[in-house]
């Protein structure tokens, strides 16, 4: 079998390691990136639709898996589909559930799916009025896809108003939020919650835990996140139930009905309130860096699991009882200004742990430093506490100045 992944961070390099212990025989990635050697890299940029569907068809690609959103919105699965090759992901229309935050709104109201009080705004005065009349703290999001740093927790009127000039007027985050959304903010436990679905079919992965914050105890800007670990000890089998019962599977429903039925990962950012779980946001591919924590648990097969779906088949997904925990190496500033460059050593003496390459290039024998997320480092152990200690272990032996992580992923007590 040859499989096709499109994208180029640590959600994909996890993806390819994946194939890679089910066995499948050739694994390319577009465009990859350096620390992908299980992988021969395609030098197709991600939103390039027609060339790599060009490159599948010559190359007699079995199966693609698309993993960023921004070739979900250049419409890859549409092309890929329209020419016959078989791939794993949501049509641009689709995708729309994450590519614009006020249609998911909009999706959620109209068939009830549990989610936090909003209003969406493109004139400031407008947005303006509607935060005089709201309690604070508040939440306001770019519309649009901002590399997951386009939401801000706002703890004062003074610092909403801010924030929506920023967006609306100062064009903080460009196109992405020429709109915005405002919601009540939500107090509660956060978990995530993907799943794989395709012809109505839905089959949930366990649960796991983002940290989005850069610093310790949850303090800096939102990140694209720094860790991230599988189980999440706070939400109960009971949770998990509720959340696949009262938003993932209505979704999948509402989807259909409006005439845009969904295929891939539907990724559900949840909260446990004390009203009940209700939906953060939804995101239309495997989260980053929660799928560096899922794979390795993931025991059946990912091509077996991709090609049944898009059959109409369903098929049992079988996991591993060990647990995981993950922690993401940045780069020295990230996720505000960084440099790139700086060359990382130590990661041949790492034993007993997975590596992700989220930016890097090669520096010879070694790596540097080519982005803002630069490593994630997982370990696996029959708890998390176990997992932990492996992980954080291991990060001694990295050895790159330029290079931070936080201290206390995992850390439950």
């Amino acid at each position: 079998m040859k499989v096709l992944v499109i994208g180029r961070g640590g959600r994909e390099h996890a993806i390819v390691k994946k194939l890679k212990r089910d066995g499948v025989e050739e694994i390319f990635c577009a465009p990859g990136n350096a620390g992908m050697e299980e992988s021969t890299l395609v030098n197709i940029e991600e939103t390039q639709s027609d060339i790599l569907a060009e490159f599948a068809q010559a190359e007699g690609i079995d199966l693609t898996i698309v993993g960023p959103e921004s070739a979900l919105m250049a419409g890859v699965v549409d092309k890929f589909d329209s020419v016959g090759l078989k791939a794993f992901g949501p049509t641009k229309a689709a995708a729309f559930i994450e590519g614009s935050k006020a249609f998911a709104k909009q999706i959620m109201a109209k068939y009830n799916v549990p989610t936090a009080a909003y209003g969406e705004f493109t004139d400031v005065d407008e947005a303006i009025a509607y935060l005089q009349a709201q309690k604070m703290p508040i939440v306001i999001k770019a519309d649009g896809l901002a590399a997951g740093k386009g939401v801000v927790i706002c703890q004062s009127l003074e610092e909403a108003i801010d924030t929506v000039k920023d967006m609306l007027v100062g064009g903080k985050f460009a196109e992405a939020g020429a709109r915005v959304v405002i919601e009540e903010f939500l107090d509660g436990e956060e978990f995530s919650l993907m799943s794989f679905v395709s012809n109505g079919i839905v089959k949930p992965m366990l649960i796991a835990r983002d940290y989005k914050r850069a610093f310790d105890n949850d303090e800096g800007l939102n990140t694209g996140g720094m860790g991230s670990h599988s189980p999440h000890p706070a939400i109960t089998d009971a949770d998990y139930e509720e959340a696949i019962r009262t938003v993932v599977i209505p979704t999948v429903e509402a989807m259909t009905k409006e005439g845009i039925p969904f295929t891939g990962i539907l990724y559900a950012g949840m909260i446990k309130t004390a009203d009940g779980c209700k939906t953060i946001e939804f995101n239309a591919r495997f989260g980053d860096p929660e799928t560096e924590v899922l794979l390795p648990r993931l025991e059946t097969k990912l091509t077996d699991i991709a090609l049944s779906l898009l059959n109409g088949q369903d098929i049992e997904l079988k996991w591993s009882d060990e647990q995981t925990v993950g922690v993401v190496l940045a780069a020295a500033g990230y996720p505000e200004k960084y440099e790139s460059g700086a060359v990382i050593k130590g990661l041949d003496k790492l034993e007993g742990v997975d590596v992700y390459h989220m930016g890097t290039k090669a520096a010879g024998t070694d790596y540097a430093i080519n982005g803002g997320r630069v490593l994630f480092v997982v370990g696996s152990g029959k708890n998390l506490d176990e997992a932990r200690a492996k992980v954080y272990k291991e990060l001694q032996k990295i050895d790159c100045q330029e290079l931070f992580f936080r201290t206390d992923i995992a850390k439950l007590s």
